[in-house]
């Protein structure tokens, strides 16, 4: 699958080829809608056209149950964008799908009826146990296969997913591991940030209040304990997968400017990991805003990310963490692909019958 993340190229097919066949995936979270457009490869797919864009559709959804008018307008002005792309390149195969804002604000529902009718786009509310399945299954070729497990941390704007990775015994590396156990926690970086709103200046004491609200329901987690073992013994480790994730690795290879070429695959210690934090607390919101891999728009979310980080860790240590400028809609592209080979497998038999 060395292929599946390449870089995206600006057309789609050489003179005298045949067009490429396109699949779309798009994702609306709490925090951010974003699309990627690929055609197959041999070995994954190469991405022909993306788009990425904070709308914080759960902006105050915690507080009062609902999406806000503006979140919503924010949101669908996006996905008028991603419409207008879609539409260009026809694809065969599109997913939308919506997670946890839409899973849990009461009115929902009644926004995805407005956005079908107003941008031609229909959202499927995807449960957290499909949206671990398809983060897991964009990361896989970042597992190291001497690993005998790993936890691979998806943190979004509204929820936390977790899937333990039981990796021994795994005969080809090439396939999608099953998961062990796995946890959705109704708590991401947009929730957090809210509930512990910061002052002029992070201190020690707010960080660690945030901590310890994510460490608490992963701590109660039981299902993952016959693995613990493994963790213990090194024999694992992290794949992380989120924008506050990749704006750590960023801040730690002091980029710039975001190059994803360097932090997609990157690996960090734990303690490379815990540096970076104690950077970040040491910058008040504007500071950390005019730093090129966060910006204005995470400047107020990239420490709830690296608490949820340090939360994790405290609970489940791994010397070393694997980040991931993937996960999502990767998978979601290489399941619609795979289903479109099984299909094609599946016709070419029957026409030789």
């Amino acid at each position: 699958m060395a292929e599946a993340f390449a870089a995206r190229e600006p057309g789609d097919s050489r003179p005298g080829e045949r067009p490429a066949t396109h699949f779309a995936a798009l994702d609306l979270g709490t925090n951010n809608c974003r699309l990627l457009i690929a055609t197959p490869t041999a070995r994954g797919f190469r991405i022909v056209d993306a788009y990425s864009r904070i709308v914080r559709l759960g902006e105050g959804l915690s507080a009062s149950g609902r999406l806000s008018d503006a979140a919503m307008e924010r949101a669908i002005a996006a996905l008028r964008i991603c419409a207008d792309k879609i539409q260009r390149r026809a694809p065969v195969r599109v997913r939308a799908i919506a997670t946890q804002a839409c899973r849990s604000a009461e009115n929902g529902a009644e926004f995805l009826a407005n956005v079908e009718a107003r941008t031609g786009i229909s959202l499927d509310i995807i449960s957290p146990r499909e949206e671990a399945r398809l983060s897991v299954a964009g990361c896989s070729n970042l597992i190291d296969p001497e690993a005998e497990g790993a936890l691979v941390l998806d943190v979004g704007g509204g929820s936390t997913e977790l899937a333990w990775l039981d990796l021994r015994g795994r005969r080809d590396p090439g396939r999608v591991p099953p998961i062990a156990a796995w946890l959705s926690v109704p708590i991401g970086v947009v929730t957090l940030a809210e509930r512990f709103p910061e002052g002029d200046e992070a201190d020690e004491a707010w960080f660690r209040a945030m901590v310890e609200a994510i460490k608490a329901p992963i701590a109660e987690f039981a299902n993952a304990e016959p693995l613990r073992e493994l963790f213990a013994a090194g024999r694992t480790h992290l794949i992380g997968t989120s924008g506050a994730i990749t704006s750590l690795a960023g801040l730690h290879l002091d980029l710039p400017r975001y190059e994803r070429s360097r932090v997609d695959g990157l690996w960090m210690t734990r303690g490379e990991c815990e540096a970076v934090r104690a950077r970040l607390t040491a910058l008040t919101p504007g500071q950390r805003a005019a730093q090129p891999c966060i910006g204005p728009d995470r400047a107020d979310l990239v420490l709830a990310g690296a608490a949820i980080l340090e939360a994790v860790q405290e609970v489940w240590p791994c010397e070393r963490v694997r980040v991931a400028d993937r996960g999502l809609r990767e998978g979601m592209l290489l399941s619609l692909m795979n289903e479109g080979r099984r299909r094609g497998r599946g016709r070419r038999r029957r026409s030789r019958r």
